[in-house]
């Protein structure tokens, strides 16, 4: 399918790996130019020379934490009025809620809800004025399905869905569009690390903990990067332009619920 975005440009936070990444290279794919993002710069180096080579669209790394003023002036001076934006951040380690102190708890928020609120308040005027938009937001499953340890990004997330809405709407009719996808288990560095902390802690290996863990998504399976990437793809895409202010959850059917 031809998502009639080539030409246009994007910028894509936290994207040197995992979720950002499949992001991008699916919009690489659909001939979109990027602003990629990462905190390191060695893999951020190497997924763009990834994306050029595969797909033959300009790819501009930006080393910066997307949580600072000054790593948001460098994502935005190097596009200053994207076409796209997906916003995508770290979140909070897993941790007891009750060791969270203050600072634990602003960081949090920070990461999670006030830096793509930021980012989406740079961009979104420009969007709106030249009457194209697409803005996505990745958060999680968790906003939906409560997951105990996890409680600090699940609350930041879920504030950034109640905080967009009422946005999506507001610019609906300039064909601005602000949806969220809420991944389930995918098959990222990130999760293989929990995966391997709940190993240790009920003494087998993390091939097995990874076992006991699709055992419970119906699909039987992980999702993987690209096939997020895809549906990020058609959110941004000029088919997507009456879906606003959605969560879209991808999960496997983890999510019980016919609602």
């Amino acid at each position: 399918m031809d998502l009639g975005i080539r030409g246009r440009t994007a910028i894509v936070c936290a994207s040197s790996q995992g979720l950002g990444k499949g992001c991008a290279q699916a919009l690489a794919e659909a001939g979109v130019s990027l602003v990629i993002n990462g905190r390191h710069q060695a893999p951020l180096e190497q997924t763009a020379q990834e994306l050029r080579q595969a797909w033959g669209v300009a790819v501009t790394p930006v080393v910066a934490d997307v949580s600072t003023a000054e790593g948001q002036a460098a994502l935005l001076n190097a596009c200053p009025a994207p076409d796209i934006l997906i916003n995508n951040n770290g979140g909070p380690p897993v941790r007891n809620f009750r060791e969270l102190d203050r600072k634990a708890m602003l960081d949090g928020v920070t990461m999670n809800m006030v830096t793509p609120i930021e980012l989406i308040q740079k961009v979104i005027d420009s969007m709106a004025a030249r009457g194209f938009g697409r803005i996505v937001n990745i958060t999680s499953i968790s906003v939906k399905m409560p997951i105990i340890g996890l409680d600090l990004s699940s609350g930041a997330r879920a504030g950034l869905t109640a905080f967009m809405a009422g946005v999506a709407r507001s610019v609906a009719g300039n064909n601005v569009t602000i949806n969220n996808l809420l991944p389930g288990s995918f098959d990222t560095k990130r999760l293989r690390s929990t995966l391997s902390l709940a190993a240790k802690r009920s003494q087998v290996s993390d091939e097995e903990a990874a076992a006991r863990s699709m055992a419970n998504i119906p699909a039987k399976r992980f999702g993987t990067p690209a096939e997020f990437g895809q549906a990020c793809a058609f959110l941004c895409s000029v088919h997507a332009g009456f879906m606003t202010g959605q969560n879209v959850l991808l999960d496997g059917g983890a999510y019980p619920a016919a609602f």
